[in-house]
């Protein structure tokens, strides 16, 4: 299996090159083809949900929509991709940054039960608590 990179994810989703653009959609093709998946690490998840917000401020429902659109693609496997789903799911009409968000889920599917954070935002969720 083939891991796939930020980038790569940035330019099938924006479309800012079409050039690479295009070499990701025959990328995608192929591995269909080929019943090949490709693995979406969760660090390039958590880059990705920066890039939208950040560099092409997207809002964040089109981010989390777009997200559960990805999951809905069988050639993308997601590293813990029970827990991405169900970062999708808690993240709608929460006011949590996405990021915290996909940190507590990545620490729940790997058998933590909190995570210790000095963000007083994010221990108001269950997954977080605070250091004090």
């Amino acid at each position: 299996m083939k891991a796939i990179d930020t980038n790569v994810m940035v330019r099938f989703l924006v479309n800012d090159d079409e050039k690479q653009a295009r070499k990701v959609y025959e990328l995608f093709k192929q591995a269909e083809a080929e019943k090949k998946p490709l693995f979406i690490p969760l660090t390039v998840l958590l880059e990705l949900l920066w890039v939208l917000d950040s560099v092409y401020t997207i809002s964040r429902e089109d981010i989390l929509s777009t997200v559960g659109d990805l999951l809905s693609i069988p050639i993308l496997k997601f590293e813990h991709q029970p827990a991405v789903q169900q970062f999708v799911y808690a993240s709608q009409g929460n006011a949590l940054e996405l990021s915290d968000l996909l940190i507590a889920f990545s620490a729940q599917a790997n058998g933590c039960d909190q995570v210790l954070t000095f963000d007083k935002k994010a221990s108001g969720f269950h997954l977080f608590s605070l250091v004090s």
